[in-house]
């Protein structure tokens, strides 16, 4: 990796652009970056991390006050690196976040995020790689090969830190060799190694668990057993005392066995004399039963003779039901028809009463309603028929008037209608000449806008060829700013070229002096014996000059040179003919105006596109205004036509008017003869209509009273003539005797039920049973009532014995079964245990190893051996640059001797005086000691990381402070080792503010600190 440019702008004290040119720097192999304590010389460090990785080392990681106090207000933090890496070249561009003043207001401000741009140099053109954040710093990574810790340690060498990490104790070097080393994966390891070796010994803790659940199940089984474990083996012993349990158990269940056989054979006697027992006393209450029945039956005889008598009487009279039941519904049949002839004269009166022209009803209505004479009904039904006939006529007449009515209604309704019409066509006569008024008005005023808009309308085309014309020459601004860019670009490429022309020819006139030079020892280098002198031509050579072993290499290197001077020459020809084209282009743009502000090209270009959209504007009004003019002549003739034809029409419609009213005002006056008083025909007609239905319900009733009298004679006839036959000489004293039918079947029922019970008794006194209790109470007597009781009482205890002793041995059994199966499955599980057991007992073994636990006498992790091997390969890096520094005497040494009071190992370090043998603690080295003993510990580190990061070459390397503690002899061999990283083309930069170190080191990156912030200086030999 190696930095070619730096670029500085309102960074740290930096207030302005400051630039670095690190390929001159470079050039020279080793430079100086001094300055004044406080004047930015590590910021010139800061600025470089910043640029490769968004962030600075240290406690000066605060984004926001990486800008510089010192910028201008409005001048934006910005670091740009230019550098290369594995044959790539790539310019990285940061600005930090920062407050930037707000344009809307004089105090405000808006916070600006931080932003990147990542390009690489592709076939000599820019590329933009990303414009993110983390997607660059991700680029960068991988390229380098190194994050920010990385590089800041091993490109970056902090001495102060290495020091600190020379003094401290194995245990604290262990956070930054891991961040070095990235060792994570070694901790990863431990940790997976800790993870299964706990998830084994959670395997066999949950064999264990399933083990002592087994024998507790085992336990728990017998527990109902009550055994005696007085000599049973303890817990220690499970396959015994499982054994000892299955035995004990079985035994058990043989005992228990008996004693359920000898409880089933007592129960099975006391159940046989409680049966017989039970049977007796069942026989005697049968017998006490039938004698209770019979004594009954005999009490209930004379109350079902009595029964028997009254049915008698019933069955008579029964014969006569069916003529009382006739009488009795005629003469409820006439006493309804009598009430309905009643109700029919009170409704006829009083529809006579309301209506004055239908007076005969009223007649018709003081005939005799009640029908108790036939003369007299007869008149009234002849006079009913009689105005039921006048009414009749009336109504056809009045039907036949009903058109002229619905006419009428015709009439009235169509006026309605047109008076409605009158009022809406008077109020479209008002519309439409509201309409036409305000449409002239409209016209008029659009007619006076119309004169602005033709005048800018009219200069449509001018505005437009202006505004392409102004926008031409924005476009031609920002090509001259682009081709003056390029032309910079291409000058500084013309330096380059030039310098490296002028140092491939210095080079080549170098080596062709020097080849000059030995020109006699080259020609003395080709004389062969026998062959003549390309000089002299003489065969003889009795004196050649010295042959140098060099010669023909300075020749061949000269050659080389002289082709390479040749081929610079030829590019900086190529880059003079671009630098050439692109001034030739530059003035060709500012002859077209590129020259021109480009605020104020921008600014006259925003005008004439304003100006431009104006007159387009315009002439669009223009054309809308002109179409709306014509629309408007045409509505306001269209309204104008509208108010004369609501006009004509008001007057066909007023004249309609009157023409409708005069033939509803006669057609009204003859339909007033027709109603005769009544509002309207179909009124008159429909209380013609009532009227009409009262009478023919009234001549309905008195048809069907006169019905009802003769029917109740004609049943009082037929019951007359049956009673004599029947035996009885009254119809009331035949409806005395009559029951109810439910009274009836009720006697009927009692009378057969007693004669069913007087046989079921003597059948009952026949049964065996009861003749059986009959002999056994006359022989022995009745039964004692607590002897059954007693006998049962003592079959349920022995029932109870029985259940409960076949319940045990059952139990027993099981348990015996159950043990058989808890025994198999703890030899199954404790066979299957054996495996897991052995793995966790390995993994466990391996997990305390690796981390450093268990058996480790030295406490050493797995990740602090892997360390511990790095930090033995940068001591012996080390070791080769303090030798040298040291003068031969000191080399540093890995030591894994162990800690003191267990504390973990591995990662010592010591010193060892070579002149005297003595190995001592880096902690006793003097401060010059020290100082040595920490550079080269951090270049013998930078270069094992260099190594572990996949070989990434580090051309560029910065050494921060610290020789201010050497002597003049320690710094003379301190340069010496720094001299010595230049080989193959590293550059080193040393950060000093010592005098001594400016007198030695011509080349210089100097940091001039002054009050309005710091500025960046180079000098050299060529430019002091």
């Amino acid at each position: 990796m190696r930095i070619h440019r730096l670029e500085i702008s309102a960074f740290g004290p930096f207030a302005g652009t400051e630039q670095i040119d690190f390929d001159r720097l470079s050039a020279h192999g080793l430079f100086l970056l001094n300055g004044p304590t406080g004047a930015g010389k590590t910021s010139v460090l800061d600025a470089i991390c910043f640029a490769l990785y968004g962030s600075v080392p240290g406690a000066r990681q605060d984004g926001k006050r990486l800008r510089s106090d010192h910028a201008e207000t409005g001048a934006e933090p910005r670091v740009t690196c230019e550098f290369s890496a594995r044959g790539r070249h790539f310019e990285v561009s940061r600005a930090p976040a920062w407050d930037k003043p707000s344009s809307r207001g004089k105090n405000g401000f808006t916070v600006q995020q931080a932003n990147t741009l990542l390009r690489e140099r592709v076939d000599g053109v820019w590329v933009e790689k990303s414009g993110r954040n983390d997607e660059a710093g991700a680029e960068i990574t991988d390229v380098l090969g190194m994050n920010r810790d990385q590089f800041t340690r091993v490109v970056m060498l902090p001495q102060g830190d290495f020091a600190a990490f020379l003094r401290s104790k194995a245990a604290d070097r262990l956070d930054l060799l891991q961040s070095l080393f990235g060792t994570q994966r070694f901790e990863a390891v431990e940790a997976e190694l800790s993870r299964k070796a706990q998830l084994a010994r959670a395997e066999v803790a949950s064999l264990n668990s399933q083990l002592e659940l087994l024998l507790a199940r085992a336990e728990a089984e017998t527990a109902a057993l009550e055994l005696d474990t007085a000599e049973a083996p303890d817990g220690t012993d499970a396959d015994g005392r499982l054994a000892w349990l299955k035995t004990q158990t079985a035994a058990a269940a043989a005992d228990r066995k008996e004693a359920a056989v000898a409880a089933e054979l007592l129960r099975a006697g006391h159940a046989a004399t409680l049966d017989a027992a039970t049977s007796r006393a069942a026989r005697q209450a049968r017998l006490d039963a039938a004698l209770a029945r019979r004594s009954a039956a005999e009490a209930s005889a004379s109350a079902l003779t009595l029964k028997a008598d009254q049915l008698g009487l019933h069955r008579k009279a029964e014969v006569l039901s069916g003529q009382l039941q006739a009488v009795v519904q005629a003469e409820a049949a006439e006493e309804l028809a009598a009430a309905a002839m009643a109700g029919a004269a009170r409704e006829l009166d009083a529809a006579a009463a309301a209506d004055p022209e239908l007076v005969a009803l009223r007649t018709a209505g003081t005939e005799d309603a009640t029908g108790s004479g036939a003369p007299t009904g007869a008149r009234a039904t002849a006079a009913l028929r009689t105005v039921l006939g006048d009414l009749r006529s009336v109504r056809a007449v009045l039907n036949a008037g009903l058109p002229n009515e619905e006419k009428l209604s015709g009439l009235k309704a169509r006026d309605a209608r047109l008076s409605q019409a009158l009022g809406g066509l008077r109020g479209a006569r008002d519309a439409a000449q509201g309409t036409s008024d305000a449409l002239r008005a409209e016209s008029e005023t659009l007619l006076a806008g119309l004169r602005p808009l033709e005048e800018l309308a009219a200069e449509v085309q001018l505005r437009v060829k202006e505004a392409e014309s102004a926008e031409e020459l924005v476009i031609m601004v920002g090509r001259y700013a682009a081709a003056e860019t390029a032309c910079l670009a291409v000058t500084e490429r013309r330096g380059r070229a030039r310098d490296g022309h002028q140092e491939r020819r210095q080079h080549w006139l170098d080596l062709r002096e020097e080849r000059l030079a030995n020109a006699a020892a080259e020609l003395a280098s080709q004389l062969r014996a026998g062959v003549p002198c390309a000089v002299c031509g003489s065969t003889d050579h009795p004196l050649p000059a010295p042959a140098a072993a060099s010669a023909l290499a300075v020749a061949e290197a000269e050659q080389a040179a002289e082709h390479a001077c040749a081929e610079a020459e030829a590019a900086l020809a190529a880059v003079e003919r671009d630098l050439a084209d692109a001034q030739r282009e530059v003035a060709v743009l500012a002859a077209q105006g590129g020259t021109t502000a480009a605020e104020d090209a921008r600014l006259d270009a925003v005008l004439a596109r304003d100006r431009a959209a104006e007159a387009v504007r315009a002439a669009d009004d223009l054309a809308a205004s002109r179409a709306r003019q014509s629309a408007l002549e045409e509505e306001i003739a269209a309204a104008g036509r509208a108010a004369a034809a609501a006009v004509s029409d008001i007057a066909q419609t007023e004249s309609t008017i009157v023409a409708v009213r005069e033939q509803a005002v006669s057609l009204e006056l003859a339909l007033n003869e027709l109603r005769a008083g009544h509002p309207t025909l179909g009124e008159r007609i429909a209380a013609l209509d009532g009227a009409t239905a009262v009478l023919e319900r009234t001549d309905t009733a008195r048809a069907r009273l006169e019905t009802a009298q003769t029917r109740t004679a004609e049943a009082l006839t037929s019951l007359e003539q049956a009673l004599p036959a029947a035996g009885f000489d009254s119809a009331g004293s035949a409806r005395a005797v009559l029951l109810p039918a439910d009274v009836a079947a009720a006697l009927e029922a009692e009378i057969r039920a007693g004669q069913d019970e007087a046989a079921r008794i003597g059948e009952l006194f026949a049964s065996e049973d009861v003749t059986l209790a009959a002999q056994e109470r006359e022989t022995d007597g009745p039964v004692a009532g607590d002897v059954v009781p007693a006998l049962r009482l003592e079959y349920e205890a022995a029932e109870r014995f029985a259940r409960d002793t076949a319940l045990a041995s059952g139990l027993a059994g099981k348990s015996v079964q159950t043990l058989g199966r808890i025994a198999a499955d703890y030899a199954a599980l404790a066979e299957a245990g054996r495996a897991p057991r052995d793995r966790a007992a390995l993994l466990v073994a391996v997990a305390d190893a690796a981390r450093g636990a268990g058996d480790n006498t030295y406490r050493m992790s797995l990740n602090t051996y892997v360390l511990a091997a790095r930090l033995e390969q940068v001591a012996l890096a080390a070791s080769e640059r303090l030798t040298g520094m040291s003068d031969g005497r000191y080399t540093l040494q890995h030591t894994d001797a162990k800690a003191a009071r267990g504390a973990k190992s591995g990662l010592g370090l010591e010193v060892v005086d070579e002149w005297t043998g003595k190995r001592r603690d880096t902690a006793t080295l003097s401060g010059g000691e020290s100082f040595m003993a920490s550079l080269a510990l951090a270049l013998g580190l930078a270069d094992v990381v260099q190594q572990e990061s996949g070989g990434v070459d580090i051309e560029t390397l910065f050494v921060d402070e610290g020789f201010g503690s050497l002597d003049e002899q320690a710094l003379e061999q301190v340069m010496d080792a720094l001299e010595g990283l230049r080989d193959g083309g590293r550059v080193v930069g040393l950060v000093s503010h010592v005098g001594e170190m400016k007198q030695r080191i011509g080349t210089q990156l100097q940091v001039l600190k002054g009050r309005n912030g710091s500025t960046l200086h180079i000098a050299d030999d060529a430019n002091g």
